[in-house]
């Protein structure tokens, strides 16, 4: 950390501030979170880079086959080449539409393509992430069916997702009624149906897939909610859409998803961007910001912010969120993801993550991992094994990510596996000779 006073400046600021010391500055913050290391002595410059190359080499980058919402896949290298022009890369909100007809343009063309992958009408600029996304999407639900205290969720939404939505209806006091999964890993729709005709519900919200890589029935989903006149909520995995039946088209009324696959790296845990999208007839109801297409005084073609329902542009008791932003250098990153690899070349990027998963899971099968539920998946799939954490650990000494253990989710000795294009017959094969040997060890 460069410190850029003296000593004696800090005395005089420490006293300004009533305090004796830096410790005492920090000493809100629980002992537990400080860290008890130093570096030593200080460092000039060129001293410090080469203590953290030290200290960066000692890091291991695992083989990945965990998912859960975050997927390892192939980046074209183009896209983070032209997101590094100043253009975009420090582009701020783009007010001045005058000003930023490039970066206005990109966003706009965003919201079409992901109209086109959801199968709805319009689509915002892009939310923080998936999570905030689906929490925004079920209060919008709320604004669209203004009566009811009941969002009825699937059990085979992401976990952390649903945490995020239950936190932010905690203002509402609405209850969260959470719908089991059957046999085959899906939905329930009898519950659905039996609980939805009690009244009361505003949102119905399933995943697909879901968390576990099952395909849900979201045709039956969209025939029930519609029947009984219940906003349809969908969380969406944009690769998926490439080979499953458009959420729009099975009768969704708000589709949300995270746009990390598309060609955003895994960065400790962002950056992220949720896309949403939603039917013409509730945009006045969607949060964020939205770029139109109009025309300038000479007849030009211009691309403007449009719509901006947030506390900060109208009249509060108006605004739909108050979501400030949208993430829009990921939002590009995936609008470039889309363009250079087009329709079809997504569809053959998750038709590699499919074939991949079938391969891998009957070496695992035939090694003794069993299936926990009947139904068809993707390229997500839950297996379970004996010992499942202890394998775990030992995969991890031995450099891959073996899944994420399911154990804290309720499901004993279970982990849940992901394969991505980018994983080769050879780690895959090397992964099943790892286990062999680990698990036939005395």
């Amino acid at each position: 950390m460069y410190i850029p006073h003296s000593w004696d400046d800090t005395e005089v600021i420490l006293k300004e501030l009533g305090i004796s010391s830096l410790e005492e500055l920090f000493s809100h913050i629980h002992p537990s979170l400080l860290s008890s290391s130093s570096i030593g002595k200080p460092m000039s410059e060129e001293e410090l880079r080469r203590f953290f190359k030290g200290i960066a080499r000692k890091n291991t980058k695992l083989i990945s086959f965990a998912g859960f919402g975050a997927y390892d896949r192939i980046i074209p290298s183009a896209i983070w080449q032209l997101l590094s022009r100043g253009e975009f890369l420090t582009a701020y909100t783009p007010y001045q539409a005058e000003a930023s007809q490039g970066t206005l343009q990109a966003i706009f063309e965003y919201q079409t393509l992901i109209c086109e992958l959801t199968g709805m009408d319009v689509a915002n600029a892009s939310m923080y992430d998936g999570a905030s996304a689906l929490a925004q999407a079920v209060l919008m639900a709320k604004s669209i069916k203004d009566t009811g205290k009941k969002v009825l969720l699937s059990e085979g939404i992401n976990p952390m997702y649903r945490e995020v939505v239950k936190t932010y209806l905690k203002g509402y006091q609405d209850e969260i009624i959470l719908l089991p999964l059957n046999e085959e890993g899906t939905t329930d729709v009898n519950v659905l149906e039996s609980l939805i005709k009690e009244g009361d519900a505003y949102a119905v919200v399933v995943q697909q897939p879901n968390f576990l890589g099952f395909i849900e029935p979201v045709q039956h989903v969209g025939d029930i909610t519609k029947k009984y006149g219940v906003p349809f909520v969908v969380v969406a995995d944009p690769i998926a859409l490439s080979i499953l039946r458009p959420p729009g088209d099975c009768g969704a009324d708000i589709v949300v998803g995270e746009g990390q696959q598309m060609g955003v790296p895994l960065n400790f845990g962002g950056p992220y961007a949720g896309f949403f999208a939603t039917k013409t007839q509730y945009v006045r109801k969607m949060p964020g910001r939205l770029v139109g297409l109009g025309e300038d005084m000479e007849g030009n073609r211009a691309f403007t912010l449009v719509l901006q329902t947030r506390e900060q542009h109208i009249r509060r008791e108006k605004a739909t969120s108050n979501i400030c932003t949208n993430q829009n250098l990921i939002a590009i990153a995936n609008l470039m993801y889309m363009v250079f690899l087009g329709r079809e070349g997504i569809r053959q990027v998750a038709k590699q993550s499919l074939s991949k998963a079938i391969y891998l899971k009957n070496h695992l099968l035939s090694l003794g991992f069993e299936e926990i539920y009947t139904g068809k998946h993707l390229w997500e799939f839950p297996l379970r094994i004996n010992n499942a954490l202890k394998l775990h650990k030992e995969l991890l000494k031995e450099g891959f990510l073996f899944g994420v253990p399911l154990e804290k989710f309720g499901y004993k000795d279970t982990i849940l596996l992901a394969l991505t294009e980018k994983r080769t017959r050879e780690e895959m094969d090397r992964l099943i000779s790892t286990i062999k040997r680990i698990t036939s060890a005395p």
